[in-house]
């Protein structure tokens, strides 16, 4: 996100990101809708092997960049922040799978000093709470064992007594109801 096409996209998105951190809700949805066109095309790219993991990526981390609003600094741009996110939810991908020799490949063309971390006041977690005790049962179960506690599908099937398409069901499923939820 850093080429001409980037400083477009940022160009654009910025404006409509600040009105929506000043609580306009079409600017929100609008800069979701955006950020998560421009991340799909990020991830397919990053996640080659494995194509159909990149909704759910995209989803998990339009749901923290909604928990982590508050940690988005205006003087930064929005895309270096989406991007930071992102790749902290594809490092956790990829420690989830167990593939650790592709992190470096998805990592470098990331300038590191655009990126800032903001301490966690523990609302996002509360917020993440939140949302979770609001899905049915299977679905929440399903995402706090594979999304939160890193379990590999085929783990948390063992765990849940479900089958591994299930918890892959429940767990796009809720995914899905999140992101929609965050979205409104």
């Amino acid at each position: 996100m850093s080429d001409d096409a980037g400083s477009e996209f940022e160009s654009a998105l910025k404006p409509l990101w600040l009105r929506a951190q000043a609580g306009d809700e079409a600017a929100y949805r609008e800069s979701l809708r955006r950020i998560a066109t421009r991340l799909r095309g990020y991830l397919k790219r990053r996640l080659r092997d494995v194509p159909d993991e990149v909704e759910d990526l995209v989803q998990e981390t339009l749901l923290a960049l909604h928990l982590q609003r508050g940690t988005y600094d205006p003087a930064l741009p929005v895309s270096a922040w989406v991007v930071a996110i992102a790749r902290h939810k594809l490092v956790d991908l990829w420690r989830r799978r167990g593939r650790r020799e592709h992190l470096h490949d998805a990592l470098d063309d990331v300038d590191e000093q655009l990126l800032a971390a903001a301490p966690d006041d523990g609302g996002a977690s509360r917020d993440l709470q939140q949302l979770l005790d609001a899905l049915p049962a299977a679905q929440r179960q399903a995402i706090v064992l594979t999304k939160i506690e890193g379990l590999s599908v085929a783990e948390a099937a063992l765990r849940t007594g479900a089958s591994e398409s299930a918890v892959k069901v429940q767990v796009h499923r809720g995914l899905r109801r999140l992101a929609a939820w965050v979205r409104r």
